[in-house]
């Protein structure tokens, strides 16, 4: 008499499992792409002058990081280990180019004033990182989270800085002015500094320094 063996199936992950919860906060804080690996600082130093030009070069890499991943993932089968760099670049520049001619077409100025820091985002290394050591080893939907929260990580910090640097550098936010005349009739001035690229640095280094104060585990120790 034969016995019947009954086959149970593993239980499927959820979709926001602690694991894949981990891929969107850890890089908000404790694994920041900018002030914890130390990538992405150029675009941080140029184009935080304006929380305007912050704020859509955050949403170009978010759109470019999370679809890229996710087609790098359905891929990682199919491409030869000898040319994944070349097919990643491929990738990235075609999402690059679309989101260009979005932003051509639906916020010219705002395009205009990004200029050929758009066009970097295809040498950006927190994208290729992202593709080359997560992507390629992992499935769709948790690629997709990392994308996603690799760069909002880095959004946060680009927009962060530009928050602080429109301010105090030109006394504005989103264009709109913030202090009332009254400040500069009692002598304050904007601080012109503010608008130059070592500035950014600073504030950066001000955000690495308030993370390292708030969580000692991540101060190295020599």
């Amino acid at each position: 008499m034969s016995e019947s063996v009954e086959k149970t199936k593993a239980p499927s992950e959820p979709l926001f499992s602690k694991k894949n919860k981990r891929l969107l906060t850890d890089p908000l804080s404790d694994n920041n792409p900018i002030t914890i690996q130390v990538l992405g600082i150029c675009s941080a130093l140029a184009i935080t002058v304006q929380v305007e030009q912050a704020f859509w070069m955050s949403i170009s890499v978010v759109f470019v990081m999370v679809f890229g991943n996710l087609i790098i993932s359905l891929l990682r089968n199919l491409i030869p280990s000898r040319v994944r760099i070349i097919v990643q670049l491929v990738v990235v520049a075609s999402l690059v180019i679309i989101v260009n001619e979005s932003l051509q077409a639906f916020v010219p100025d705002v395009s205009e004033k990004l200029s050929v820091f758009v066009g970097l985002i295809i040498t950006n290394c927190i994208i290729m990182g992202r593709f080359e050591a997560f992507a390629m080893g992992n499935k769709a939907w948790p690629s997709m989270l990392d994308g996603f929260g690799n760069a909002i990580g880095y959004a946060w910090v680009l927009v962060a800085v530009s928050i602080v640097r429109e301010i105090f550098g030109s006394g504005k936010l989103f264009g709109f002015d913030v202090f009332p005349a009254g400040f500069y009739e009692f002598g304050y001035m904007n601080n012109n500094m503010m608008i130059l690229p070592p500035m950014a640095l600073i504030v950066v280094g001000v955000i690495i320094w308030i993370q390292r104060a708030k969580n000692p585990s991540l101060v190295e120790e020599h």
